[in-house]
């Protein structure tokens, strides 16, 4: 237990101990955002591995045939992780090209037509559909742009994502029939979770940043801002 009357430790141990706490922590800012990297890719790829390599044959199996292949003895095991990847992406590809022709679509129309007629099935599959057109569309984004809006009251300012301009019911009787503009109000560190919000056009202030950029500033509460900049720093005027 030191006290007040102990020798001060030498000044070349202390900058040691400083120089080796520096170096431990930039080397956990340089490991951390590559190490997750890496787990995640390859839990992601095991995941789905584990997920696709099951439904094929067993003679079929990637595994089986690399034994055969090179004549390795079949106690042998071989852990090729990575294969069921290639397996979904080819079998996605076949399903896509086929859903696009005549033959695809109809058997697609037929599917859909004895799903209809399922009460509780046609709810999910409908659900999941629209989600994933959604999503995965390619002549539309997610979302627009990144804004500001004071919610949850005056004078408190959140960030949102601006996604459509407010249509059908909603946009008739809403705000008197003025423009309004969806918007998804993000949680944080989660921004997958959030309020879908309905404002006037004219209470959202969009942004300049990208809606990437934006995602990271929710996810970072704060602590990330777009391209380095200083938040106390007053906006360039153009």
């Amino acid at each position: 237990m030191n006290t007040p009357f102990d020798p001060e430790p030498p000044a070349a141990r202390r900058s040691l101990i400083s120089w080796l706490r520096a170096s431990f922590l930039t080397g956990l800012v340089v490991i951390a955002p590559v190490g997750l990297t890496i787990w995640l890719i390859w839990s992601v790829v095991g995941w789905i591995d584990g997920f696709v390599l099951p439904l094929v044959p067993g003679p079929y199996q990637p595994d089986r045939l690399l034994q055969d292949w090179l004549g390795l003895d079949p106690a042998t095991q071989v852990n090729i992780r990575g294969i069921g990847v290639v397996i979904f992406l080819v079998f996605t590809v076949v399903v896509g090209w086929m859903a696009k022709g005549i033959i695809g679509r109809s058997l697609i129309r037929y599917g859909e037509s004895l799903v209809e007629r399922t009460p509780v099935v046609r709810t999910i599959y409908s659900g999941i559909k629209q989600i994933s057109e959604t999503v995965f569309a390619q002549s539309e984004r997610s979302f627009e742009k990144a804004c500001l809006i004071e919610y949850p009251r005056r004078g408190i300012w959140a960030i949102g994502f601006i996604s459509t301009t407010t249509k059908g019911e909603i946009a008739a009787r809403g705000n008197s029939g003025a423009p309004m503009v969806s918007v998804f109000v993000p949680t944080t560190p989660n921004p997958t979770s959030g309020f879908l919000l309905f404002f006037p056009a004219d209470d959202v202030i969009e942004l300049d940043m990208t809606v990437e950029d934006a995602a990271k500033l929710v996810i970072s509460a704060g602590l990330v801002y777009p391209n380095g900049k200083d938040p106390t720093q007053p906006p360039q005027v153009r």
